[in-house]
């Protein structure tokens, strides 16, 4: 079962002679629970196909289907529920809330939702992260690979259809890099979570079922690592 289909996926910047497209008709679809990595060069237009793939910009033309769903045809605020809902976000620079604590950052997507929090859920996610002892601390009481834990707790709280991670390793130290992979990785096999990871680190696309190479905008491979 495809839990997410791209259909001639196009993005251009500007107009005229100043246009740039960084994205040139894409087409592919992603498997529930599948591990796939997205590896290219600088400029290449993989950050703009994530941020495509998980709502936060629209594309110049083509389709991103969710679970079926047509996100692109939603207004800005059902895409935004959308989101929260259905898409777990991580970033380089984990993008934590600074005056909120690692509970509150955690647990931010569903409370923005006004959904109750399932504690034995969040104790569960708390306990596999190790953050157990850190959950009343502020983001910059913690260490890099801390603050990128508490991002993956926030990405994984409202068990999303699609888990979109940018470059999760690219501002930690090669121990805490091992260990977030390890982690995303556990979550994708032991939970079922569909798992997208843009990478420029040839070591960590490599552990991945799958990994697409874009090139100036376009699918230049597509191989199955692991069927």
């Amino acid at each position: 079962m495809n839990i997410l289909q791209i259909e001639n996926l196009s993005k251009v910047y500007g107009k005229g002679d100043a246009a740039v497209t960084a994205l040139d008709n894409v087409s592919f679809s992603v498997k529930k629970g599948e591990f796939v990595a997205i590896i290219g060069p600088s400029g290449s237009g993989k950050s703009t196909l994530l941020h495509l793939l998980g709502g936060v910009d629209r594309p110049t033309s083509g389709k991103v289907l969710v679970d079926n769903t047509d996100i692109y045809q939603m207004d800005e605020t059902q895409l935004a529920i959308f989101r929260r809902r259905q898409i777990g976000l991580i970033y380089q620079f984990y993008n934590l809330i600074p005056v909120l604590s690692v509970e509150e950052n955690m647990t931010l997507p569903l409370l923005l939702d006004e959904q109750k929090v399932d504690q034995k859920q969040f104790k569960e996610i708390a306990k596999i992260l190790g953050l157990e002892g850190r959950l009343s601390h502020l983001p910059n009481q913690l260490s890099g690979g801390q603050q990128q834990r508490v991002s993956i707790g926030r990405a994984v709280i409202s068990n999303p259809a699609i888990m979109l991670a940018d470059e999760p390793t690219g501002n930690l130290d090669s121990k805490n890099s091992k260990e977030i992979i390890e982690l995303l990785k556990m979550f994708n096999k032991t939970f079922n979570q569909t798992l997208i990871i843009i990478t420029h680190d040839e070591r960590i696309a490599l552990q991945a079922d799958r990994v697409i190479s874009i090139e100036d905008g376009r699918i230049a491979k597509d191989e199955v690592i692991r069927p």
